[in-house]
């Protein structure tokens, strides 16, 4: 049995708390730590959790604590994850991996000089749809790859915390991270060379003072194996959640997500209507715990996670590249 504590009580670490409270065999959740007292006291009695920390390295003191799953600010990501590989704690670390690539690589080198796992959260994988297009691709169904195009288009408005571009690293990481990764997964290749531009168009507040932020971006991108890639990515449209990816072949296309809350229409004298996915809370419920089980099957059997540390640092390269070409106004190669 996997003894899990979660820190960070959020959005996403109160789904995967959920999950390892009670759904993830061989696992469960037996402590809780987040800083901000009132938020982890409602999280541990929701979850009946009696064993709470506010400093994550209490956490790493406790010797009944076999792994932890960081759900905290990007910002902390690599001095936890370190800190924890150094106690021998295994790791489900949420994307963005970290801030840099410099971070990414010391990570990756504390997992290994530790022997413990170190597994980075792109639930997408883990989705039924999306692993059934990964099949789709890899059985040559649409021949050779060509372009992949990935959406995300965010409801709500950005937090405030993300308008500081040096600390957030922007909708990029924050929102698109996800994208990158389906543009890497899908391809079979890494990305060499990116484009991008963005704008702010819907966050007045953030104009005076952080005139770098942007709430929309697009990026172009060209793989090591000579595909190409698109990303769309929008926080704050209001409409609803939209996740999508198009991968075109050299005999072929696959469309995959959906973007209906219930496969249901109705049509009256007042219009048609289809409920619209309103948050990735619910559409990605179930890649959440399949993610979930994946991680603890990977400690179980000691077997590699099927996202690594390596796929977190591409995609924070392409990140931190894409910022940069945003800002310079040019295209930006990525060197390894």
């Amino acid at each position: 049995m996997l003894n899990i504590c979660v820190i960070g009580s959020g959005r996403a670490g109160m789904i995967h708390a959920r999950n390892f409270a009670g759904r993830v065999d061989g696992a469960r959740l037996v402590a809780l730590c987040d800083p901000v007292p009132e938020a982890l006291a409602t999280a541990a009695k929701e979850l009946g959790v009696e064993k709470t920390y506010t400093d994550y390295h209490q956490v790493l003191e406790d010797p009944a604590i076999d792994a932890v799953v960081v759900v905290t600010p990007t910002v902390f990501h690599r001095d936890i994850v370190c800190a924890a590989a150094e106690a021998k704690k295994h790791v489900l670390c949420e994307k963005p991996m970290a801030m840099n690539e410099t971070e990414c690589i010391e990570m990756n080198e504390a997992a290994d000089k530790h022997g413990i796992k170190l597994q980075i959260g792109f639930m997408r994988r883990f989705d039924d749809s999306f692993r059934y297009a990964k099949k789709q691709i890899e059985s040559g169904a649409i021949g050779d790859v060509v372009l992949v195009k990935s959406v995300t288009h965010g409801p709500s408005v950005p937090q405030p915390w993300m308008y500081d571009i040096k600390k957030s690293n922007g909708p990029l990481a924050e929102v698109s991270s996800h994208d990158i990764d389906a543009l890497h997964w899908y391809s079979g290749s890494y990305i060499s060379e990116v484009y991008a531009i963005a704008g702010n168009y819907r966050s007045p507040d953030a104009r005076k003072d952080f005139p770098d932020f942007y709430d929309n971006v697009v990026m172009t991108a060209r793989f090591n194996s000579g595909a190409q890639g698109v990303l769309d990515g929008a926080q704050g449209v209001r409409y609803g959640y939209d996740s999508r990816v198009e991968i075109l072949g050299t005999k072929g296309i696959i469309h995959v997500g959906r973007n209906q809350e219930h496969s249901v229409l109705t049509v009256s004298p007042e219009g048609i209507h289809s409920p619209y996915v309103q948050s990735w809370r619910t559409l990605f419920l179930d890649a959440y715990l399949e993610e979930d089980k994946a991680f603890v099957a990977s400690v179980a059997h000691d077997t590699a996670p099927l996202v690594t540390g390596m796929d977190g640092l591409e995609a924070v390269r392409v990140v931190n590249a894409g910022n940069t070409s945003i800002i310079e106004k040019r295209p930006v190669s990525i060197r390894r």
